[in-house]
C-alpha cells in the first residue's frame, strides 16, 4: 500500500523522495494492475507536471503535488471524456470543469480518467462500455458504482485521492465496498460546471481518499462559489462552519438512527458492524435517538422517478447530430434512433425510457408530480431530525460487496442497493461513508454519517473523531 498524501508530502519536504518518483510509482502500479480496469486513460502530462512541482520554490497550496484520479464524466480539456459510453467514446472537451481548473491552479497532478458505470447509471461498475472494474481486494467482486474506478483506484493505492459524482450514492456506495472514505457534499457546495449531467437536481461531485484529512484538503480546495454554476452556494468553506472545534465532547453528541422497521434489507454482516459501532459510540458517551425520516418506503421510487425524468431530458442531446456518435450520415429520424440504440447501453436505455414514461401525458401527475411532493416531505423530515440530533448514522449499503453478475440481471434488486444513500441526494444534505469493519470473508463494510445542509466541515470533523473510535 502506498502512503497517504500527507506522508508523501512530508517525505518530499524532507528530501526522502520527489513528486516525480511518486507519480512514476503510481503509474507503474496502475500499469501492473491493468486487469482491474480502474483507469480508462492515463494523463500523458502527469510526469511533466510532477517534475514542474519538484522545481517550484514555494508550494502552491495545501494539495500541491497530490496525485488524483478523475471520474470520466468530469470534463478535462484536451483529455478524452467518455462517460464510459460508446456514445462519447471519441469526445475530447475544449474546456476544464471548474473542479479541474481549481485542482490545476493549486498544483494537483491529474493521473488520468477513472472507469465508471455508463453515464453514471449503475451501482456495480458493470455497465461501462469499456468493461467492468474489478474489486481492488477481491477479484470477481464488484467495487460498487457508479464511481467504480475512482473508488478502486484509491483503495488499490494508485493515487492519493479521486473525484467521483454522486447522484444517488455513487460516491458513498463504492467507497463502502472498497473500504475507503467517500464524501458527498451538500448540493451546491462544489460546482457542477463541466460535470456531464445525469440528474441535475441530484448530481454532486464527491471525493474519495484513504484518510479523512485528504478528503478535507481536497474539499477545501475545490469548493466554493462559481460564476459558471448558478446552483453553486455562495458560502465559502470558512463561512459555512467557521466555529468547528478541534475537540469533541461525546457526551454532548446526539446521533439519530432509523427505527428497526426502516432498516430494510440489511444483511447480518452489515447489521453486526452497524450494531457494534453504535455500542462503541454509546460507551464513548454519545446519545442515540430513534428518529424516522418520513416516506422511507418511498425513497427508492421517488429517487428513480426524479432521476430518470431528468436523465431523459439531459440525454436527449445525444442524437448523433448535435452530440454523440452517429451510426450513418443520413440526418433523419431513423439515423437518430439507430445512433441512440447503438450508442447507449441497456441500463441507460432503460432509464431514458422510464424517465420519458413518467413525464408523458397522463402519467406526469400520477408519478412525477407525486415524487416532487414526496421530495418535499423528505426534505422537511430531515430538517426535523437535525433539530433534534447532530448527525444521523446509517448503513451505507444493505450488504457487503457482491459477486460480479450476481445482480446485473435483476434491475430492481440492484436499485434497492441504493436504499440508504438516495435520501441524502433527495434532500441535498452532506453525507459520508467511512470504513467501519469487515465481514467474515474480509470484505469491507462502510457506514454513513449525514448532517444538516451546509454543515459539511462539521460532518468531516465529526467523522474523523467517530471513525477513530471504531478503527
Amino acid at each position: 500500500m502506498t502512503n497517504s498524501y500527507s506522508k508523501d508530502r512530508e517525505n518530499v519536504i524532507s528530501g526522502i523522495t520527489t513528486f516525480d518518483t511518486i507519480v512514476q510509482q503510481h503509474i507503474g502500479n496502475i500499469n501492473a494492475n491493468s486487469s482491474m480496469n480502474a483507469f480508462l486513460l492515463l494523463n500523458d502530462n502527469a510526469i511533466q507536471s510532477s517534475k514542474e512541482t519538484d522545481k517550484r520554490a514555494c508550494s502552491l497550496s495545501s494539495i500541491d503535488g497530490i496525485n488524483i484520479a478523475i471520474k470520466d464524466n468530469i470534463s478535462t480539456k484536451g483529455i478524452r471524456t467518455t462517460c464510459a459510453s460508446k456514445m462519447l467514446q471519441d469526445f475530447i472537451p475544449v474546456y476544464d470543469a471548474t473542479v479541474i481548473s481549481r485542482l490545476k491552479q493549486k498544483g494537483a497532478i491529474i493521473l488520468g480518467k477513472a472507469n465508471m458505470d455508463e453515464f453514471a447509471m449503475g451501482s456495480s461498475g458493470e455497465t461501462s462500455y469499456f468493461g467492468a472494474t474489478d474489486h481492488p481486494l477481491f477479484s470477481g467482486y464488484v467495487p460498487g458504482g457508479s464511481s467504480s474506478g475512482s473508488a478502486a483506484a484509491v483503495a488499490a493505492g494508485f493515487c492519493h485521492a479521486a473525484l467521483g459524482s454522486d447522484t444517488g450514492g455513487s460516491v458513498r456506495q463504492p467507497a463502502a465496498f472498497c473500504g475507503v472514505y467517500g464524501f458527498k457534499p451538500s448540493y451546491g457546495r462544489i460546482s457542477r460546471y463541466g460535470l456531464i449531467a445525469f440528474a441535475s437536481s441530484l448530481d454532486q461531485i464527491g471525493i474519495f481518499a484513504r484518510d479523512i484529512d485528504t478528503v478535507s484538503l481536497v474539499f477545501d480546495s475545490i469548493s466554493g462559489e462559481d460564476e459558471y454554476d448558478s446552483t453553486c452556494s455562495r458560502l465559502s468553506p470558512s463561512d459555512s462552519f467557521s466555529n468547528v472545534d478541534n475537540s469533541i465532547d461525546y457526551h454532548s453528541l446526539t446521533i439519530a438512527i432509523l427505527p428497526e422497521n426502516e432498516l430494510l434489507g440489511l444483511s447480518q454482516d452489515v447489521r453486526k458492524v452497524y450494531d457494534t459501532t453504535i455500542q462503541s459510540l454509546k460507551k464513548a458517551g454519545c446519545t442515540f435517538k430513534e428518529l424516522s425520516i418520513p416516506a422511507s418506503s418511498a425513497w427508492i421510487p421517488t429517487y428513480y422517478i426524479l432521476a430518470t425524468a431528468e436523465a431523459s431530458s439531459n440525454l436527449a442531446r445525444y442524437d448523433g447530430v448535435r452530440y454523440g456518435a452517429r451510426v450513418n450520415n443520413d440526418i433523419s429520424q431513423d439515423m437518430t434512433t439507430a445512433s441512440r440504440s447503438d450508442g447507449f447501453g441497456k441500463e441507460v436505455q432503460r432509464r431514458i425510457m422510464l424517465g420519458t414514461y413518467v413525464l408523458s401525458s397522463g402519467y406526469y401527475e400520477a408519478y412525477y408530480k407525486k415524487a416532487q411532493k414526496a421530495r418535499r416531505v423528505i426534505v422537511n423530515g430531515y430538517k426535523s431530525i437535525f433539530d433534534q440530533a447532530d448527525l444521523m448514522l446509517l448503513p451505507t449499503t444493505p450488504t457487503a460487496p457482491f459477486k460480479r453478475g450476481e445482480k446485473s440481471s435483476n434491475p430492481l434488486e440492484m436499485y434497492l442497493s441504493d436504499y440508504f444513500t438516495v435520501s441524502a441526494n433527495i434532500a441535498g444534505i452532506p453525507a459520508i461513508s467511512f470504513p467501519a469493519g469487515y465481514n467474515d470473508q474480509g470484505l469491507p463494510i462502510g457506514l454513513q454519517l449525514q448532517a444538516t445542509f451546509n454543515q459539511d466541515e462539521k460532518l468531516l470533523h465529526l467523522t474523523k473523531q467517530i471513525a477513530s473510535l471504531i478503527v
